[in-house]
Order: structure tokens, then C-alpha cells, then sequence
């Protein structure tokens, strides 16, 4: 692969992330970071910084990202603000701890315990009995602690928490397709306090390639974040136009997908 089919790689992926983030309220980075592992290791970056690499430059990609998907998803009204100041609260304290959280559990248990949920979860969202007629929306505390939870999670995998996010909002009887709109701008905040704790991480480490600042790779940061913010926008049209029961099936063949990859790898 030459310096042009280097930079078409990261374009597909840009466009790919932007697509799903407006389709289904995430950043794409389960996706992002095995094939950006690949890309850095095709490239010779040392093995020792290139998953930490791969996963800060994920979630620098995932804050351009969530602002096209979440200002798409906010000009149809899509977007429940209050949930979004909520579930931000618990996210920004998760995603400090997510770190301290990967140390403990190693990456491998780490992996098989997020795709079991994730299967979990998809199987519910596809078979599960509709929530309680009397449940509503989360309340404040309910989501600091839901927010902790997919913050923590989140950090650790590189991703923006929308399969996290959706199911616990669809759960509480937010329609489908707020619930989207909603982890799509609460990807923000897991974005940007990730992708910090990943540069600061990455401070004074000698072997890092050319273009990084920490554990993030700006050259791949700017060609995914073109792609995935012109592409976003189409992901949200996408959304707004499937009927909701076919948005949710969508997104609970996405999830089983995802956990079963994480389970095999």
C-alpha cells in the first residue's frame, strides 16, 4: 500500500464511522481501531505504542464525529438535552477512571465481558418484553450512574458509547430514534475527555511516529474526521427516514456483530 492508497484507507474508514454515527448514535470506533491497528503496523510504527495509538487517535476522530452526527440529529429535534447534561456528568468521570479500570482487568477479559453484554443486549432489543408501561426516562441519578459506567467503557475501547448509550435510553422508553440522537451527542463529551487522557498518557514516550502528540496520530485524525463529518449527515437522514421497529433491529444485528467479534478475537 503506497502513501495514496494509505490516505484512501483512512477516508473509507472516516466515511464508514460518519455513516454509522448518524445512523446509529456511535462513533464507530470498535470498527476504527482494529483496521487503524493494521494501517499503523503496515506503516512499521512500533508494536509497544500501537494499540494505545490506535485507541487515542480513535476517539480524537470520534469528537469531530459526534459534532457533525449530533448537529444533524439536533435540527430534527432528535436530541433530549437534559438526559445528554446528565449522562455527560457520569461519562467525564468514567472516562478518567476507564484507565485505571484496563490495568485491573487486562484486555482480554475486558473484551469478553463487553461482548457478552453487547450480545446481551441485542438479544433483549430483538426478543426482550417491551419495558413496563410505567417506566420513563432516567432520572439525574440513575444516569450519573449509567454515564460512569459508558464512560469507563468507553475510554477503554476507544469508542464513542453508543452501543452502550442506545439500549439504556430505548430501555427507558426514549423512542429510538431520540435515544440515537442523544448517545450521538454524548459522544462528545466520551471523545474529548478520552482522547485527552490518551495524549496525556502518551507524554515523553520516545517511540511514537511522526505526526503524534501522545497516543494520537494527527495525520489519520484529519483524513477519518473529513470523511466522517461529511458523511455523518447521511447516516441521520438515513435514521429519521427507517421506521423505528427496523432502526432497532438495525442496531441490534449491529451489536450482536460486535460482541461476537469481541468474544473471537
Amino acid at each position: 500500500m503506497d502513501t495514496l492508497g494509505l490516505w484512501a484507507g483512512y477516508m473509507a474508514l472516516g466515511g464508514f464511522a460518519g455513516v454509522s454515527a448518524g445512523l446509529l448514535g456511535i462513533g464507530g470506533g470498535l470498527i476504527i481501531v482494529p483496521v487503524l491497528a493494521g494501517l499503523f503496523a503496515w506503516q512499521g510504527f512500533s508494536p509497544v505504542v500501537i494499540m494505545p495509538l490506535a485507541l487515542g487517535t480513535s476517539l480524537a476522530t470520534i469528537v469531530f464525529t459526534s459534532l457533525s452526527s449530533l448537529a444533524a440529529h439536533h435540527r430534527r429535534g432528535a436530541v433530549r438535552w437534559p438526559l445528554m447534561v446528565q449522562l455527560s456528568a457520569g461519562i467525564v468521570a468514567g472516562g478518567w477512571a476507564g484507565g485505571f479500570v484496563a490495568h485491573w482487568l487486562g484486555g482480554p477479559r475486558l473484551a469478553l465481558i463487553f461482548g457478552l453484554f453487547e450480545l446481551a443486549v441485542a438479544a433483549h432489543m430483538l426478543f426482550g418484553r417491551a419495558p413496563a408501561a410505567h417506566r420513563q426516562a432516567p432520572g439525574p441519578a440513575r444516569n450519573l450512574a449509567a454515564g460512569l459506567v459508558i464512560g469507563a467503557v468507553s475510554a477503554l475501547l476507544g469508542i464513542g458509547g453508543g452501543t452502550l448509550t442506545v439500549p439504556f435510553l430505548v430501555w427507558h422508553r426514549v423512542p429510538v430514534r431520540e435515544a440515537v440522537g442523544t448517545a450521538a451527542a454524548c459522544g462528545l463529551p466520551i471523545a474529548l475527555v478520552g482522547a485527552a487522557g490518551y495524549q496525556f498518557a502518551g507524554r515523553g514516550v520516545d517511540m511514537l511516529p511522526p505526526g503524534s502528540s501522545g497516543f494520537i496520530h494527527w495525520p489519520a485524525v484529519f483524513a477519518i474526521s473529513i470523511a466522517s463529518v461529511l458523511a455523518a449527515p447521511l447516516g441521520a437522514r438515513l435514521a429519521h427516514r427507517l421506521p423505528q421497529a427496523r432502526l432497532k433491529q438495525l442496531f441490534a444485528i449491529f451489536l450482536a456483530l460486535l460482541g461476537t467479534t469481541l468474544i473471537l478475537k
